[in-house]
Formats: C-alpha cells, sequence, structure tokens
C-alpha cells in the first residue's frame, strides 16, 4: 500500500525540486518533508486525545489520589499520573509545593516528577510515529520503572529535612477543581492542540531539519565509533553530553532518529533524550526553589544512573 506522505515527499523533493534520489541533498529533503508531515498529524491527534483526559484528571484530584499512599502502590500510581500532566517550568515548582503540602510523601512527590517530563504524550507521538509501538511501549514501561524506583529509594533514604521552607499560600493557588461538559473538554482539548502544536511546531521542523542533515550528510563511520554499539562508554558519555542542553522531545527525537540511522544504538539515544528532556539545567535551576543542593544532587544523580542503566538495558534487548 503507498504511503500518501511518502508519494508528497517524493514529489515535492524529486519532482518540483528537481532533487536527485541518489544525493545527499535529496535524500535529507526527502526525509525532512515527509518526516514532518507525519510527526506533526500524529502529534496533533494524540495532543488531543491526551488534552481530553487531562480534563478528567484536575491538580486537585491528584493531590486526593496520592496523598496517604503507601510506599510501592502509591509510587506506581504517581509515575502514572505524571504521563498525561504536562511539566514545565509554570507549573513543576507549584505543583511539587502543592502535592508536599498536601501530605503526599516525599518519594511517591518524586515518583510523579521524574514521570512527567520523561514519559510525555509528545514523546509517545514522535516514538510510535517514528520507530513503532514496541519501542513506544518499551520506552513508557521503562520510564515507569525509573519513576518509581527513584521515588522509592528517595523516599527511603528519608531527605524531607533537604526540601525549602514551602509556602502553603502559593501551593493553594495551583489546586482548583474545575467542572467542564463534553462540549467544553473538545473545545479544551482543541485549543490545547493547537497551542501544543504552535509551541512545539517549531521544535519538530527544526529537529527534523537537524536530523535530515544528519541523515543526509554525518559520516557513518565517525558516529558508528563514537555512538555506535560497539563503544560501551557511548550510553555514559551520551548521557552527560544530555544534561547541559536543554529542549523537549519533539526537537530531540527526530535528531536521535537521524542519529541511529547512522549507528547510534538504540539504547544510546534513548539515554540522550531522556537526559535533555528530564536531567536539564534548567530544569535543575528551576526546582533548587524548593530542593536544598543535597536534596538536587541526589535527585540529579538516581536519575543520571536510571538513564545509562535503561540505555544499557535497549542496547542489550534490541542489538
Amino acid at each position: 500500500m503507498l504511503d500518501p506522505l511518502q508519494m508528497f515527499a517524493d514529489w515535492l523533493a524529486y519532482g518540483v525540486l528537481g532533487l536527485s534520489p541518489d544525493s545527499a541533498l535529496g535524500g535529507a529533503a526527502d526525509f525532512f518533508v515527509y518526516d514532518t508531515l507525519k510527526v506533526l498529524l500524529l502529534l496533533a491527534v494524540m495532543i488531543f486525545l491526551v488534552s481530553i483526559l487531562r480534563t478528567f484528571i484536575s491538580r486537585e484530584r491528584v493531590r486526593k489520589w496520592l496523598g496517604g499512599r503507601k510506599e510501592g502502590a502509591g509510587n506506581l500510581l504517581a509515575a502514572l499520573l505524571g504521563i498525561p500532566t504536562p511539566f514545565c517550568s509554570c507549573s513543576a515548582v507549584p505543583l511539587f509545593i502543592g502535592l508536599v503540602r498536601a501530605g503526599v510523601p516525599l518519594g511517591v512527590t518524586f515518583s510523579f516528577l521524574v514521570a512527567s517530563p520523561m514519559i510525555n504524550e509528545v514523546a509517545l507521538a514522535l516514538l510510535f510515529a517514528l520507530f513503532g509501538w514496541p519501542v513506544a511501549l518499551l520506552y513508557v514501561l521503562t520510564g515507569l520503572v525509573v519513576a518509581v524506583a527513584a521515588g522509592v529509594l528517595i523516599g527511603r533514604l528519608k531527605l524531607e529535612g533537604e526540601l525549602e521552607p514551602l509556602d502553603a499560600r502559593e501551593a493553594a493557588l495551583y489546586f482548583k477543581k474545575v467542572k467542564m461538559s463534553t462540549k467544553q473538554r473538545a473545545q479544551f482539548a482543541w485549543e490545547q492542540t493547537l497551542h501544543l502544536l504552535g509551541t512545539v511546531g517549531p521544535y519538530v521542523v527544526l529537529g527534523v531539519g537537524a536530523g535530515a542533515l544528519i541523515h543526509g550528510f554525518a559520516p557513518v563511520d565517525w558516529l558508528a565509533g563514537v555512538a555506535g554499539r560497539d563503544n560501551p562508554f557511548a550510553v555514559v558519555a551520551a548521557v552527560l553530553v544530555g544534561v547541559p542542553l536543554y529542549s523537549n522531545a519533539a526537537g530531540t527525537i527526530p535528531i536521535v532518529q537521524a542519529l541511529m540511522s547512522k549507528g547510534m544504538a538504540m539504547g544510546t539515544a534513548l539515554a540522550f533524550m531522556m537526559s535533555v528532556t528530564a536531567l536539564s539545567l534548567p530544569e535543575m535551576m528551576i526546582l533548587r526553589r524548593v530542593m536544598k543542593p543535597k536534596l538536587l544532587a541526589i535527585f540529579a544523580g538516581i536519575l543520571a544512573v536510571s538513564f545509562v542503566l535503561v540505555g544499557l538495558l535497549f542496547n542489550a534487548l534490541l542489538g
């Protein structure tokens, strides 16, 4: 069965632009057109569906669900709730404050904090579009394992004293229950889809553009040697390189796909993506408002080690 998007990309790159299918520029242009259209279409569908789901999961409800939960079950529930919950500089700190002030155990709160940026609808949609459902499912499962394990470990370390003083008034501002009709939910989802596409769309275009350049022009032998399957330190290097960077999944995954096409192992690529999206320096600066340096360092260290282990696991399973 012919792919209409691929037919359009071939027509535009080779017919309209007159590029050769055998040239690096032609291959890069075809890659850019096809992947940009495919990712944006699937992303729009995924954002709309997740936005509908989010209308049933208010922050007040999250607080009630997580309060008083025991270790293990509470961590898993918190991680699951983190998947459809947006994590950004405007919501991370207030939400963290609200959960802690509500009496949610610190370890459970951290499972939520890890899962929210690490497993999100954008990353899931892109992975599904670019690599298929087995990789997307494995990404979700490993993300949940990391979130639960990190939360359990932090909970057992008894680090509540390493939190900065919390402002109850600030927390209260971010827990307001809102009732919505079916029409309002659909309207909210549509508005969120347009807003998020407008927000992440440029990252998709830039990310796919960078990926297209890598796909068409990057030296295969060099990339395979530095970050390929035969380099035992590639996963560690990918995490160390990713931490100082800041991007979202929309901008990172297309680059990862192109790097993989040039020889980077799947686990190495995922470790890089996770470190960029969930362990970046800007996010650490935001969280410093509510965490003392010791807790922040432990949190970052646990995540970094987890990402390395996940990368090694993916490489071992997928080859």
